[in-house]
């Protein structure tokens, strides 16, 4: 587990986003794994810049999201698929065809979730898994819980995520209680990872994940049994590193 520790935000987002750009780079058609939520628009933006001022090209990238809420269809304006098309995808030129999502409004949940799973092999499985974290440790949407599906699940979410993610929402009462998931056993079967956090809120789930035990009630510590993992933290959210 390796750590790039920075000053700020835009630090991090940059730094984070140079990564990416030199795995595109390196293999044209790698496949990424994305997350959503307020921590990597900035890495997001930095790419977006790149493509239309240094050229990245997103051309052969295929895409797989971790995550959506069940009950919201990608037209949604609060779906994952919706906050993807923002920020990045109708932003560079990746094509639609190389872009795959869970749906959150799939009438079986579960044959959604082996589909997913299935589409990742076909396509050699995942070569960079690009992570947030919640400040209960949660990765993609895998709660704290006494155990968690290693494979692609429905899960309830979390009362703190809830409140969390209302920011996003009219009301609280408007957040969906249920999502679908990349489990942390796909997870870990990615080739690489890296995880982004920050602010003092993270500082907690950042110890957590890295301080050499391992718990499902803090999902992000199952990282540590990985072998290649980087985390791009600010230094607030590092504050709690040795």
């Amino acid at each position: 587990m390796k750590f790039v520790i920075t000053n700020s935000y835009d630090e991090m987002s940059l730094k984070a986003a140079q990564f990416v750009a030199e795995a595109i780079k390196a293999k044209p058609n790698i496949v990424l794994g994305l997350p959503t939520g307020s921590t990597p628009i900035g890495m997001y933006k930095e790419l977006v810049r790149m493509h239309k001022e240094e050229g990245l090209d997103f051309s052969q990238v295929k895409t797989f999201n971790l995550d959506e809420y069940c009950g919201l269809d990608s037209n949604h304006d609060q779906s994952y698929r919706y906050f993807m098309e923002s920020n990045l995808f109708k932003n560079v030129n990746i094509k639609k065809e190389n872009i795959n999502f869970l749906s959150g409004v799939a009438k079986d949940r579960e044959a959604e979730c082996r589909r997913y799973e299935e589409t990742i092999e076909k396509v050699g499985g995942i070569d960079l898994m690009i992570l947030g974290i919640g400040t209960n440790g949660h990765i993609g949407f895998n709660e704290p819980a006494p155990e968690l599906p290693a494979k692609g699940h429905v899960v309830k979410l979390a009362a703190s995520t809830i409140e969390a993610n209302s920011r996003f929402f009219a009301n609280i009462d408007d957040v969906p209680k249920e999502a679908v998931t990349m489990g942390v056993g796909s997870i870990l079967q990615c080739k690489k990872i890296i995880l982004l956090a920050n602010g003092k809120a993270k500082q907690d789930a950042v110890y957590g994940s890295s301080n050499g035990i391992v718990t499902t009630m803090v999902p992000g510590s199952l990282l540590q049994l990985h072998r290649d993992v980087t985390f791009f933290v600010d230094k607030d959210a590092a504050a709690k590193l040795s």
